[in-house]
């Protein structure tokens, strides 16, 4: 047999037993919690961790924990060629299940519900598994695997900054945290909040509030202002006008004291991705910019924040900051969070920055626009984009081995959200999702198809063959 069926045939008969371990683990409710002694990210984290060390130990493998931040473990103990980083830390259960609870995995028809099957528990049992497809096989290798499992990717990955800020990186890095076949390059992010002061001046009509958004990386579906000044007859011609131009709903009610009160029904989706929804605070900024209101600074600061930001600009180019390249596509931004209340104008956006962003054409430019249209901006850095070349060795490995297991060719991905390597040089996310199937992650009945998990294990086995063997 050649060496993938041998792999093939080695994760088929374990197959159960790799279910039974992930649903081990699922059992842990390991959302991040308050910090206890020795256990930085809560009771349920820490016994993750202690969990993941069993699973070690029972597969004849010696895990270390690093102080409840993450737990390892290597093949052999030749010089390290590959590190493999997952998480054992999830989302909070949340509420909406149907097929069972959050920490009581089923499996029904091929597949695993509970959370964490698909992010990251059930991935990273399948990387576990790989490492010891590889041992028992007896396929020899030159170089060393590591397999680390974290405890806070969801909530900032400190506990990889801490990790690595006690062990040196591997030339390589695969987290099984993505879609196949691979992510080659992460977007820049920047998240920039601006604000101005304002007084409710005398003049009517004037906008006496509005708020919108819940999280900078989620475009609004919905947002509110409160009118002075105005009818509601007078209101509706302009509110015509701006739902027959942004596609977004709006209705208008009428205050005990008189005023109008706005409601914006717009479409939410992930700042990523935010042509996939219909912006609720653009196109209610568009509105109350277009309403004959008594000049004041607020007025400019309205009409000014709407020219920096208009409805239906997805790339920034209000901003000034529309860049595009070939390797990543365009720049995205969004205006996510917003308040005006009697003393402050503020607002905070999400921009997703394409590979050619630098400091000097995107933060530096943003920065200048806003604080020309009268707003003082904070100072956060742009956080870089990631990206390991397609010709390099990991990359092609890595595609190679997704073709020899499933029979498909596919591009690399590049995409706008950050993943657990963002910041390792030369790591790339690989697996276990499949781009066609809505695994639910974060939400409820967030479940795993179990043969993917079973492919992953066996991409993931013949990729450490391919990368540290002889």
């Amino acid at each position: 047999m050649t060496v993938q069926e041998k792999i093939h045939e080695y994760l088929s008969v374990h197959r159960d037993e790799m279910v039974e371990d992930i649903k081990t683990l699922i059992k842990v409710d390991s959302a991040r919690a308050e910090a206890l002694p020795g256990k930085p990210y809560g009771e349920g984290a820490a016994e993750a961790l202690h969990a993941g060390l069993s699973l070690f130990e029972k597969h004849g493998f010696l895990g270390k924990n690093w102080d409840n931040y993450a737990i390892d473990t290597v093949i052999n103990e030749k010089e390290l060629g590959l590190d493999i980083l997952a998480h054992l830390d999830v989302v909070p259960g949340g509420d909406g299940w149907t097929k069972t609870t959050p920490f009581e995995p089923i499996v029904e028809d091929g597949k695993m519900y509970g959370r964490g099957t698909s992010d990251d528990k059930g991935p990273a049992v399948a990387a576990l598994y790989a490492m010891k497809a590889v041992r028992d096989l007896g396929f020899e290798l030159d170089k060393d695997v590591r397999l680390i499992l974290g405890s806070d990717e969801e909530c900032g990955s400190s506990d990889i900054a801490y990790y690595f800020g006690k062990n040196t990186h591997a030339p390589m890095t695969i987290s099984p945290d993505a879609d196949f076949p691979l992510v080659f390059l992460e977007k820049g992010s920047l998240h920039t909040t601006f604000t101005a002061e304002v007084s409710l001046e005398e003049g009517l009509p004037r906008v006496r509030s509005a708020v919108s958004g819940i999280k900078v990386n989620v475009v609004p579906a919905k947002a509110d202002a409160v009118v002075e000044g105005m009818t509601a007859d007078e209101m509706n011609k302009y509110v015509k006008e701006a739902e027959d131009e942004t596609g977004v709903k709006f209705t208008v009610s009428l205050a005990e004291d008189g005023a109008l009160m706005i409601h914006a029904d717009g479409v939410s989706a992930h700042a990523a991705s935010p042509m996939d929804g219909n912006n609720a605070l653009t196109a209610l900024l568009k509105l109350l910019s277009s309403l004959p209101l008594a000049e004041s600074k607020t007025k400019t600061l309205l009409h000014n924040v709407t020219t920096l930001f208009p409805h239906g600009d997805y790339c920034g180019g209000g901003l000034g900051v529309n860049l595009e390249d070939e390797i990543s596509g365009k720049t995205t931004l969004t205006l996510d969070l917003f308040e005006l209340n009697d003393t402050k104008m503020s607002g905070t956006f999400d921009c997703r920055a394409c590979n050619s962003a630098t400091e000097e054409n995107t933060k530096n430019v943003v920065q200048k626009k806003l604080s020309d249209a009268g707003f003082e901006p904070n100072d956060s850095p742009l956080n870089p984009p990631h990206y390991v070349p397609k010709d390099s060795e990991l990359v092609k490995t890595l595609l190679e081995t997704y073709t020899d297991v499933t029979g498909e060719v596919r591009e690399p991905l590049a995409i706008g959200g950050g993943t657990y390597v963002h910041h390792i040089e030369n790591g790339v996310a690989c697996g276990c999702a499949d781009p066609s199937v809505d695994n639910h992650m974060h939400g409820p009945d967030e479940f795993v198809i179990i043969d993917q998990l079973v492919m992953s294990a066996e991409i993931f086995a013949l990729a450490i063959v391919k990368l540290c063997g002889k």
